[in-house]
């Protein structure tokens, strides 16, 4: 990918259950709102080129989550359902009196579609970019689990640094090889920063990394799914290396807990939707969100 211009956002802080939370705007505030939400170790800002496409016809909100961006970082580490939690705030700050237009990509996927389950009258549309693939994990690893987790609090992990964002976009290029050193350089500036005695460090709470104690349980997780009620489009990238982490048969089965979902595929993009092919990945999402 070689990035479109970029259009120009604006950032707000709201306090979000305690935290101070970062949440990107692009677009004219009197337009529908679509609400977006990123995924693991990744920030608002590189999902510029993909909202380019989309401003003729939305605003379109997203959060940094808790821990990444700018967002502020909790004391007490990171447990899924509060990223749940966190959008059932952000959307009555957000959108008070009308159900969201919704998407959200692989860990923002997950967070996405749990919360359309739970509030399912606060959701109008659901978009899953290359999401709820999560593999599930076997009980066996319970006990390693727990006693990895009980291992890596005893201490805060080291801030990973870089020596330059050149440094840093040569290590985001060699693993998301369709990017050309314009577009990595840009993902660069967005998820490091300069940590005041000249390197670069990410905006992510190294602790994202910590093995969690608690194991996924994929059956949890559809009968949640079995309460949304939005129309949900689930938007593949056929070059994935996430979607190979649960078989065919898996995946549709999940999708079938979805009353009212279809699937289009992104021919040769990755994971990173919004990396490989923005263009093509907001023409899905436009289309779906305007019927």
């Amino acid at each position: 990918m070689s990035p479109a211009p970029v259009p120009l956002s604006r950032s707000e802080y709201v306090r979000v259950r305690g935290l101070r939370y970062h949440v990107r705007r692009w677009g004219d505030p009197s337009l529908p709102l679509l609400f977006m939400c990123h995924g693991w170790l990744d920030v608002s800002a590189t999902f510029a080129p993909l909202v380019r496409p989309l401003l003729d016809r939305w605003q379109v909100a997203m959060p940094d989550w808790r821990g990444f961006g700018h967002s502020e970082w909790p004391q007490d580490g990171y447990w899924f359902f509060d990223y749940v939690g966190d959008l059932d705030s952000l959307a009555d700050l957000y959108s008070p009196d009308q159900p969201l237009l919704l998407a959200g990509h692989s860990m923002g996927a997950q967070a996405a579609s749990l919360f359309a389950g739970l509030r399912p009258q606060r959701v109008r549309k659901l978009v899953c970019l290359d999401g709820i693939g999560l593999p599930e994990t076997p009980l066996e690893r319970a006990p390693a689990q727990g006693r990895r987790w009980l291992e890596q609090i005893r201490q805060p992990p080291p801030l990973k640094t870089y020596a330059s964002f050149e440094d840093l976009a040569g290590r985001i290029r060699a693993k998301h090889t369709q990017l050309s050193a314009e577009a990595a350089l840009f993902v660069a500036r967005c998820w490091g920063q300069q940590d005041g005695r000249g390197r670069i460090s990410l905006c992510a709470d190294p602790r994202h990394h910590w093995t969690s104690p608690q194991l996924y349980r994929r059956a949890e997780a559809e009968e949640i799914w079995k309460q949304v009620t939005a129309p949900t489009l689930f938007v593949d990238a056929t070059a994935s290396d996430w979607a190979q982490k649960v078989d065919a048969g898996e995946r549709a089965r999940r999708r079938a807990a979805f009353r009212d979902q279809r699937t289009v595929h992104i021919e040769g993009a990755g994971h990173m939707l919004h990396f490989d092919a923005p263009e093509a990945t907001a023409a899905a999402i436009a289309a779906f969100m305007a019927e």
